[in-house]
């Protein structure tokens, strides 16, 4: 028979759903998959419920309900002085990754270069591919997951169509300095790039960080598109609704693309998000001061066992160090060996790259109620401390 598309055929089964399968199987706590174990606020989900039966259920508009795309606007203004005409410059998108599709069908031809920073979301790669671009891969390298600027500016040419930037980071935990993020504006200026933002875990960042969104540079309004996610923001990640902000001009073929991949989102949901959205100071930073406990919770345990624990500014994520633990020669290794015999499912960092990847280190995910933090902890005490008697 004819081949399929070779972009997609073959292609292994993203790490988080490989990992949580894993998880299943053995009955493990799950750390690996990004996702919290409990439901976001009672209130926005009451709205969803109520919604959904007074209705109406049909098709809402195409760019998302106007309420939304007002409230998506007014938490721009808010949040980042960002002054946005809903009608023209918001798009509600079904989740963070199909906005990140619209953008990346509809900004990138065949031969375009795309310039995106490992370690990445593992959609990057294939969406750029099936774009027909070209990506550029430059990295940021642990422990510090400092930015190789040298690299990014050599990445930069003529034929740079866009840079994919991930602010807060995933998998790293990195929120990138106003120095760095003004490094890249001048990069994307100076060649006449777009900037695709995907800015998922703008509201969970930690220890008194400001997320900055890279179109609030000068120069950058009007090449900067800029991506949310309710999932994150309420802890509602099953609901996929995304909202994607951007000039007219750009968003004009973004919304086009999305007219031909899904069309629309449950109407529900979109009232729901707008009323999450207006949502007091008081529930923004008690998510942060929730997480940061959970992070800190986590990291104290972890390092107590030998994994050293890297910098986390921001996000769901704790990478870690596995050197000296003996569980495995790789990062994959050492993912299989603890989802199996000690219960516990990380994910290997190395997913998160195009080639070439260090194999060194694995992520944990903390955004988990405390006893299920301490179980996992047990469970990897319990292991460790076996595996070292044994050893001795």
């Amino acid at each position: 028979m004819k081949p399929t598309n070779p972009v997609f055929t073959g292609i292994d089964t993203t790490v988080f759903e490989t990992m949580s399968r894993l998880a299943k199987a053995h009955y493990a706590v799950n750390l690996g998959q990004g996702f919290p174990d409990v439901d976001g606020p009672e209130d926005i989900r009451k709205v969803a419920a109520e919604a959904l039966i007074d209705g109406p259920n049909q098709y809402p508009p195409m760019l998302g309900l106007p309420e939304l795309r007002e409230a998506v606007a007014e938490a721009n203004l808010r949040f980042y002085g960002l002054d946005v005409d809903p009608q023209t410059e918001v798009l509600v998108t079904s989740g963070a990754t199909e906005a990140l599709a619209d953008c990346i069908l509809s900004l990138i031809s065949p031969g375009d270069e795309v310039v995106l920073i490992e370690p990445l979301y593992d959609c990057y790669l294939p969406l750029v591919r099936r774009a027909g671009g070209i990506p550029v891969r430059v990295r940021v390298t642990p422990p510090q997951w400092a930015l190789d600027r040298e690299a990014l500016a050599d990445a930069f040419s003529d034929k740079t169509k866009a840079i994919l930037l991930n602010n807060p980071m995933n998998p790293t935990a990195k929120v990138f300095s106003e120095d760095e993020l003004q490094f890249i504006a001048d990069l994307c200026v100076r060649h006449d790039a777009y900037a695709i933002c995907d800015e998922v875990y703008e509201h969970l960042v930690f220890d008194g960080k400001v997320h900055r969104p890279l179109m609030t540079f000068e120069g950058m309004r009007e090449r900067s598109v800029r991506i949310g996610s309710a999932g994150k923001t309420f802890s509602l990640t099953g609901w996929k609704v995304g909202y994607v902000t951007g000039p007219a001009h750009l968003m004009d073929p973004i919304a086009k693309a999305h007219q031909w991949v899904t069309f629309t989102t449950p109407p529900n949901l979109q009232k729901a998000v707008a009323y999450g959205l207006k949502k007091g100071n008081d529930y923004y930073d008690g998510l942060v001061q929730d997480l940061t406990a959970k992070r800190d919770r986590m990291a104290r345990g972890l390092e107590g066992l030998g994994f050293s624990v890297l910098p986390c500014a921001a996000t769901y994520f704790l990478t870690c160090g596995i050197d000296g633990l003996g569980l495995g020669e790789t990062d994959v290794e050492a993912c299989e060996t603890l989802v199996k015999e000690a219960g516990v499912a990380a994910v290997p960092v190395s997913a998160f790259y195009g080639a070439d990847a260090p194999t060194g280190y694995i992520r944990f995910c903390f955004c988990k109620q405390d006893a299920v933090i301490d179980e996992a902890r047990a469970r990897l005490s319990a292991f460790l401390t076996a595996e070292r008697a044994e050893s001795a």
